[in-house]
C-alpha cells in the first residue's frame, strides 16, 4: 500500500508519538479498568506506543499489526511483538487475545475493505477498542470516514454491540487528542457482557452517540483561517470564473 508508506514519510515521529503516548496515559488505566486485560493486540500499532503504555501498566502479552513501511528501528515494542501485514490483503490470526485495539486506522481503508476488516478484529478479541474519522473530521487519506452507526452495524452483524464507557471520561482531558476522546467505543461479543459489567452498563440502547469535539471545531476553524491568509494565487481551491 504505497499511500500509508507516504503518510509514514510525512509523520512528525516525536509529535506523533507524544501525542499518542500522552493519550494513552490517561485511557489505558480506564480500560483497564473495564477489561482486566492480560494480552492486547494492536492492529494499526504504529511504532507500538499505545502497547507500550499497556505494558507500563503491567500488560505484557502484547502483538501489534502494521505495514512493512514502519521504521522497525523506532519500535517501542520487540521484534518479535510486530507483525507486518497489508491492511487490504485477508490477515492470518495466529491466536485470540482478551482485548484488540484499533485506533484512527480502519477509514484509511477503502469502503470496500471495511467489512473484511471488522472481520479481522472481531476474530482476535471478544472486546475491541475502536475509533475512526467522522465525515469531514480530514487527514491524510482518510477515505472512508463514517458516523459510528456505519462501524456499529458492521459489528453487529457479528453480534458485537456497541458500548461507550470512555468517551465522557476523556472528552475535556487535555492530554487526551481531540480525536480519540470524541472517537473511541468499545465493541463486545454479546456472550462476554455478562462478564464485564461495566461496559454492560455502559452499552448504547442503539448506536453509539455522533459526536463532535470542540477540537475538531477549533482544528477546522484554524485550518481555514490558514487557507484565508494565503495569497490568492496559492488557493488552489479557488477557481476563476471562466474556468467554471
Amino acid at each position: 500500500m504505497p499511500f500509508m508508506a507516504s503518510i509514514f514519510e510525512r509523520i512528525d515521529y516525536e509529535d506523533w508519538l507524544r501525542g499518542s503516548r500522552e493519550s494513552a496515559r490517561v485511557t489505558v488505566p480506564l480500560v483497564l479498568e473495564e477489561i482486566a486485560a492480560r494480552s492486547v493486540v494492536d492492529v494499526g500499532c504504529g511504532l507500538g506506543a499505545w502497547l507500550a503504555v499497556f505494558r507500563e501498566h503491567g500488560v505484557d502479552d502484547l502483538v501489534g499489526y502494521d505495514g512493512p513501511w514502519v521504521d522497525r528501528s523506532r519500535l517501542l515494542v520487540t521484534p518479535g511483538e510486530f507483525r507486518a501485514v497489508d491492511f487490504h490483503e485477508p490477515i492470518e490470526v495466529e491466536r485470540s487475545f482478551d482485548l484488540a485495539v484499533c485506533l484512527e486506522v480502519a477509514h484509511l481503508l477503502d469502503a470496500q475493505h471495511a467489512d473484511r476488516f471488522v472481520e479481522t478484529l472481531v476474530s482476535l478479541a471478544d472486546v475491541v477498542l475502536f475509533s475512526a474519522a467522522i465525515p469531514g473530521q480530514g487527514g491524510l487519506h482518510h477515505v472512508n470516514e463514517q458516523w459510528p452507526s456505519y462501524w456499529a452495524e458492521l459489528f453487529l452483524s457479528r453480534d458485537y454491540v456497541a458500548t461507550d464507557p470512555f468517551r465522557a471520561a476523556l472528552w475535556e482531558q487535555p492530554e487526551v487528542k481531540w480525536w480519540f476522546a470524541q472517537n473511541i467505543v468499545c465493541y463486545v461479543a454479546a456472550s462476554a457482557l455478562e462478564r464485564l459489567p461495566g461496559l454492560e452498563r455502559a452499552r448504547c440502547a442503539t448506536t453509539p452517540l455522533p459526536l463532535v469535539h470542540p477540537g475538531c471545531l477549533a482544528s477546522h476553524a484554524e485550518a481555514l483561517q490558514e487557507r484565508k491568509a494565503r495569497p490568492r494565487a496559492a488557493r488552489p481551491w479557488r477557481r476563476s470564473r471562466s474556468a467554471t
